[in-house]
Formats: C-alpha cells, sequence, structure tokens
C-alpha cells in the first residue's frame, strides 16, 4: 500500500522592492531572496506642515501600494527616509549647492535619520509598517571638508547629503540605532519581521 503523495508546498508570491534606490536593492540582495524592481512614481512632495517621521511613513506606504496595485499577487516593499533636523525634513540635495547648505546646517548637530517601511499585499489583504529612526551626530565640519567630501563622494542622492556606507562615515561623531542597514535605506532587521509575517520564507 502506497501512502498519499505530500500536497505540493505553495510557492511563495514573488517579492518586489518599489524602489529605485541602489543602494535599498544592494542591501535586499543580502537576504538571499529572488525579487524585482519597479518604480513607484509616486510624489515624494511633503504636505504642508508634515513632520520628517510623518512623510517618511506616508511615502514608504504609499511607494508599497503604487505597486502593489500594479502588482496585486505580489509582496511589495516600500521605503523612505527622511532627515529629521529639529522637525523639518531634508531629503535628496539633487545638486551641489543644496548639500553644501545642508551640510553646512547639520554640522555639529544632531540629527534623526527616519527610515520607514512598508510591507503590502494586495491579493492577501496583508499591510504592515515599521519606521526606524537613526540618531546621527555630526562634527563641526569646516567648509573644505564639507567641499571635499562632496567633490569625492557626490552624495546627491541620499537623504541630507550623507552616505554613511561611503566617506559620508568620516562627517559623524556618532551613529545610534538599534537597525545597523537602517541609515543607509532600508532597515533589514524590519524587513525580515515584516517579509516573514508576509509569509515568504527565509533561512528555508
Amino acid at each position: 500500500m502506497t501512502s498519499p503523495a505530500a500536497a505540493p508546498h505553495p510557492s511563495p508570491r514573488p517579492l518586489i522592492l518599489g524602489s529605485t534606490s541602489r543602494y535599498r536593492r544592494e542591501l535586499l540582495e543580502r537576504l538571499h531572496l529572488p525579487f524585482e524592481v519597479q518604480a513607484p512614481e509616486v510624489d515624494e512632495t511633503p504636505l504642508a506642515g508634515e513632520p520628517p517621521e510623518a512623510l517618511a511613513r506616508r511615502l514608504a506606504l504609499a511607494k508599497a501600494r503604487a505597486v502593489a496595485a500594479r502588482h496585486p499577487e505580489a509582496v511589495v516593499i516600500g521605503s523612505d527616509q527622511v532627515a529629521d533636523l529639529a522637525g523639518e525634513p531634508l531629503g535628496k540635495p539633487g545638486s551641489h549647492e543644496r548639500a553644501v547648505e545642508q551640510l553646512r546646517r547639520m554640522r555639529g548637530r544632531t540629527v534623526i535619520f527616519q527610515t520607514a517601511l512598508s510591507v503590502v499585499c494586495q491579493a492577501s489583504g496583508f499591510e504592515m509598517s515599521d519606521l526606524a529612526a537613526v540618531q546621527v551626530r555630526f562634527r563641526a565640519l569646516t567648509d573644505a571638508e564639507i567641499e571635499t567630501y562632496l567633490r569625492l563622494e557626490e552624495p546627491y542622492d541620499c537623504a541630507g547629503s550623507a552616505k554613511s556606507e561611503g566617506l559620508g562615515i568620516a562627517l559623524l561623531e556618532s551613529i545610534d540605532n538599534d537597525d545597523p542597514t537602517a541609515l543607509v535605506g532600508l532597515p533589514l532587521i524590519r524587513t525580515v519581521r515584516l517579509l516573514r509575517a508576509a509569509g515568504l520564507p527565509l533561512l528555508g
């Protein structure tokens, strides 16, 4: 008498990173999960009077929802980072002049990098969000140091002009957080937690 065949294990849902950031893509690759990348095409303009934490949370969820609407069967990751300077949001500088302005304002001060994360699967009705706040103390930088850093690193696509995984680490006195990848743009400890909750297997 033969035993009945075991039911096939359902295939995990496809995973999509709703971001065009190369930094987030490189971080997600560390988890050894197959994934695609899709541009979320979300307006990132802050609302009037919107606090940095609220802005980061809103944009992370909007990015995940926008991609999930196009791929309802997939599990979609959305993330956003906003530098919080005493309650004022600082985004990507986009130019040398704006980067100089940002770094001059941040030197000698503590900045909180609010990194928000959302995971959405429209088909299963799954939606969870989290936020990693990274407290960063900047050195009392000289104008010459700022110019040298910007010339060598060109961090114009980084929130607050601070590319900590590169030469930007030389700008800092200290980093205080509980998720070491959060400052780079995608908090992987929280990402793993949310992906597991969404039903994606990690570590087999």
